[in-house]
């Protein structure tokens, strides 16, 4: 790996980092809508995503690169954005809101910890990328982490272990889907994130409507919902697929998975759930992980991605 392109795979995961850092945020700043202000989970996570694409889709018709790509998007190019918008945004934001309003936010962060590992064991046979041994090592480190952190009750519920569950399996496919359509590079990240997420949002949005119906918002429950969207999804998931042009599948899921430590530590911090000498030593067993996960180089002649994903 040269110079140019190591610091750029540098500059990738610091992007990835803050990325995490303001998803991680987002824990706090969902329990405080659903539980302050009574907010119903798929509604909340529907209007979240629905202010963030009209700020992107406002942002991207401001830019004539941006309009010409769409423009030239064939059918075969908009299938997989079509199917990364419903599972990375739909599915998975939506089983993640409603997993949290059904129970501790730690149990369900608990149940996206196997992502890396998996992504490290399908990435290789889903999208042709060659994953190394001490990779898939990190990712399982970071899952027995998990679980040697939140060792003890964690207060699940049928529905929310049901919702987790959908969660992490489409966490997994949108993982490998997102770096299929990002690593090509024919794309720039606001046209791919422009393009999927108003799919999800509208999804979202219509399903929370029909089920639980249109939400009373306080002024509170707006600047909540405001600053999710703008800041902690539009920006965020804007760079995040500009990192996912440098990182691999598995690195990028196991700088994701560093959220078990971020939401710990707030919770430690603004809740004053102290972690303990288990804890403790969980996010030690998951640092570790996430290093291992992500620090080392890949094979980037893998083929093209092949099968469901293209």
């Amino acid at each position: 790996m040269s110079d140019v392109d190591r610091g750029s795979h540098t500059r990738a995961v610091w992007t990835a980092l803050l990325v995490t850092a303001l998803w991680s945020s987002s824990w706090v700043l969902i329990r405080i809508g659903l539980d302050d202000e009574g907010l119903p989970p798929i509604t909340f996570a529907g209007l979240r995503y629905s202010v963030a694409a009209v700020v992107l889709v406002a942002w991207a018709g401001c830019r004539r690169s941006v309009r010409s790509e769409v423009r030239s998007l064939s059918s075969a190019t908009w299938r997989p954005l079509v199917a990364l918008g419903i599972v990375y945004y739909a599915v998975t934001q939506g089983a993640q809101f409603v997993a949290i309003d059904s129970q501790p936010a730690a149990t369900s962060s608990l149940m996206l910890a196997p992502t890396p590992f998996l992504v490290a064991v399908l990435s290789q046979y889903s999208i042709g990328e060659a994953v190394r041994s001490r990779q898939i090592v990190g990712a399982a480190l970071i899952v027995v982490g998990a679980f040697v952190y939140f060792a003890g009750d964690l207060g699940a519920t049928v529905v929310g272990m049901i919702a987790s569950v959908i969660g992490l399996s489409a966490n997994v496919t949108g993982s490998l889907l997102g770096r299929s359509v990002n690593r090509r590079e024919q794309l720039s990240p606001l046209t791919v994130t422009a393009t999927t997420m108003p799919i999800g949002a509208i999804l979202l949005l219509g399903t929370g409507m029909v089920v639980e119906g249109v939400p009373r918002l306080g002024w509170a429950a707006v600047g909540v919902i405001v600053w999710l969207a703008v800041v902690n999804t539009a920006w965020a998931f804007t760079l995040w697929n500009l990192s996912l042009r440098r990182l691999a599948a598995v690195e990028s899921a196991a700088i994701n998975n560093t959220m078990l430590i971020q939401i710990a530590l707030l919770a430690w911090i603004f809740l004053g759930e102290a972690p303990g000498i288990v804890g403790g030593i969980g996010i030690v067993v998951v640092s570790i992980g996430a290093l291992l996960a992500q620090g080392v180089r890949v094979d980037r002649r893998a083929p093209e991605p092949r099968g469901n994903v293209e």
